[in-house]
């Protein structure tokens, strides 16, 4: 009773701030003042989950030997997802992975509402699936950790969906700022990958929020970049063709990084069971950890070493320690990190793991720079391009390509690095590796997997309404139905009771027949001879199309555009269920539009 009471003083309360709030401060000015708690709040989350991932990672691997193979990398990751499998199953008792693509869902689908426990889940469940070696990066989590936190205050403040949608997009561009010390990227971020468009009511919260996280982490770990490196040799102009031909190289890595993604993805949704994923993915990954020990975790450490130039270190903690002189030995060892990666982090997710892509595409995009130039150099005398530089500009490149966010990679890259005297080159790799892959894949690694269920949300306003509006939203049901033995004297019974001219025809299990139009039967449902003689299944016709009540609204837009109908059908499995009309599409349509086109 004594906690009934004390819960009903706080809600009453908390109604009454509400209330003051709404009095005495405007809208534009309290969004402000939220954007500036998202972010400070977000920029210690992100800072919490770094400290806990190196907290982990370093119990478990500081006393590894660097001149032999750990037998300790078949163990750790496996454990890691073990653990985590646990805590989400009996702990959280909610899917938590792909944290990206399900801030995308919550903004085209659930009103920009994530739940409570994805302010902290993601958090935890990362932090021990990298920590213990799992291959994925910690940025995914945290974007879903700063949304969920940019959500829920807003939701605490009882904010409208689109003041929601905006903090979701402030928690998320904080926790790429927070994480990675980049605020540029993350608000670009937000605008490339989240798709919330750039506006005089966005731009400012956005920026604040951003702005707040980096601040909080260069307050925590000062004013270094995430990566050290130093431009000791300088970019020639003689090196602009090697550079346009790494910009395509890094498309086309991308694309054989996605598309190996989605194939893993595939096999591991047919898995139905946790324990054969845990077996499959564990398996996978720590097999590949094992023989690449660079796999394991976010890889920075290997990002580091190329980036100052100490590449015969990639070697260390494997078999080939003895002949890390050899470069060919070296090449081949970069090569298979780029062709692997994919799979360990696809298994690292797959067998029930928590992370996210960002560093996966980073690690790649940098072997992928260092590899290119170290066999030019190697192969062609001459050549004279920079295994450094080229490493920095491979992880802008392959960045842009999986994510589809060239402005993001460049900027990310740029201010994770300080490699600000890079940026022609920057620009030029990753616009030419976004160009490549957008040739063969027009979604990005996150966006695909909402695109295929029709539930994404994207900058245009026209395909973005249509996204939000659902068929069983517009569905009339106010139209009486006839059978196909009913006489016309029961029809004509049937049509005195309605105001519409249209009956759709089913039978005694509810499957839809046809459709009775009135001016089909005009001439002659007065004629009572024939009231006994004609059946509804003589004078019924098809309907011009059907409606599934699961068809996104832009495809059933396109069915009334073919078939000139002004009102159509739906159906369920074949089962009536009611009509929809062009014109009460139209009107929701409109004022869905306003909503979402609201800027005040």
């Amino acid at each position: 009773m004594a906690y009934k009471e004390t819960h009903n003083w706080f809600t009453d309360r908390w109604v009454d701030i509400i209330v003051w709030r709404e009095r005495y401060i405007g809208e534009k000015t309290f969004v402000v003042i939220l954007s500036l708690v998202v972010g400070i709040v977000c920029g210690f989350a992100a800072q919490l989950l770094k400290y806990l991932i190196h907290l982990i990672a370093g119990l478990l691997t500081s006393h590894m030997s660097a001149t032999t193979a750990n037998w300790l990398y078949l163990v750790y990751p496996i454990v890691g997802i073990l653990i985590v499998t646990v805590f989400l199953k009996y702990v959280v008792k909610d899917n938590i992975s792909h944290g990206v693509t399900k801030v995308l869902y919550a903004i085209s689908r659930r009103k920009s509402r994530l739940k409570k426990k994805n302010m902290y889940s993601s958090l935890i469940a990362s932090s021990i699936t990298i920590g213990f070696g799992g291959s994925v990066g910690a940025e995914g989590p945290i974007v879903f950790t700063g949304a969920a936190i940019g959500s829920n205050l807003g939701k605490a403040f009882r904010m409208s969906p689109r003041i929601l949608m905006l903090l979701v997009g402030c928690g998320a561009a904080a926790g790429i700022a927070g994480i990675f010390r980049a605020p540029i990227a993350g608000m670009l971020f937000t605008l490339e990958v989240l798709m919330i468009d750039l506006t005089g009511a966005t731009v400012m919260p956005l920026l604040i929020s951003s702005i707040t996280g980096a601040t909080v982490a260069y307050i925590l770990e000062g004013y270094n970049a995430e990566f050290f490196f130093s431009q000791s040799e300088p970019f020639k102009i003689r090196s602009i063709p090697y550079t346009l031909a790494l910009g395509v190289f890094c498309g086309l890595i991308s694309l054989y990084f996605t598309k190996v993604m989605f194939m893993m993805e595939t096999m591991f949704r047919k898995v139905r069971r946790s324990l054969p994923k845990v077996c499959l993915g564990g398996v996978i990954m720590a097999g590949l950890i094992f023989l690449l020990p660079p796999l394991y975790g976010e890889g920075y450490g290997a990002i580091n070493n190329l980036l100052e130039g100490d590449y015969s270190m990639i070697l260390d903690g494997t078999f080939f320690y003895v002949d890390r002189d050899n470069i060919w030995l070296i090449a081949g060892f970069i090569g298979a990190i780029v062709l692997m990666k994919v799979f360990a982090t696809s298994a690292t997710n797959g067998a029930g793991g928590v992370g996210g892509t960002f560093a996966p595409s980073l690690f790649v995009g940098a072997m992928c720079g260092f590899l290119f130039a170290f066999v030019l150099n190697n192969l062609f005398d001459g050549v004279g391009i920079s295994n450094k530089n080229f490493t920095l500009l491979g992880m802008a490149g392959v960045m842009s390509g999986v994510m589809h966010a060239p402005l993001m990679a460049i900027f990310l890259t740029a201010e994770m690095t300080g490699g600000y005297d890079l940026f022609l080159p920057l620009l030029i790799v990753s616009t030419l590796s976004y160009m490549t892959i957008r040739m063969f894949l027009p979604y990005s690694i996150y966006t695909m997997r909402l695109a295929k269920e029709g539930d994404l949300l994207t900058h245009e306003k026209d395909k973005s309404v249509l996204t939000l509006l659902k068929v069983e939203n517009v569905i009339e049901k106010d139209f009486k139905s006839v059978r196909p033995e009913m006489n016309l004297k029961e029809v004509v019974d049937v049509i005195s009771k309605s105001n519409r001219n249209l009956y759709p025809v089913v039978d005694e299990n509810g499957m839809l027949m046809g459709v009775v139009l009135l001016d089909d039967i005009r001439n002659i449902m007065f004629r009572t001879d024939l009231y006994k003689k004609m059946h509804v299944s003589r004078f019924m016709s098809s309907a011009p199309a059907r409606i599934d009540v699961r068809q996104p609204m832009d495809e059933v837009m396109k069915i009334f555009d073919q078939t000139h109908a002004w009102n159509l059908p739906v159906v369920d499995e074949g089962k009536y269920v009611g009509f929809v009309s062009k014109s009460k599409i139209f009107n929701s349509y409109r004022r869905v539009l306003r909503h979402y086109c609201d800027e005040e």
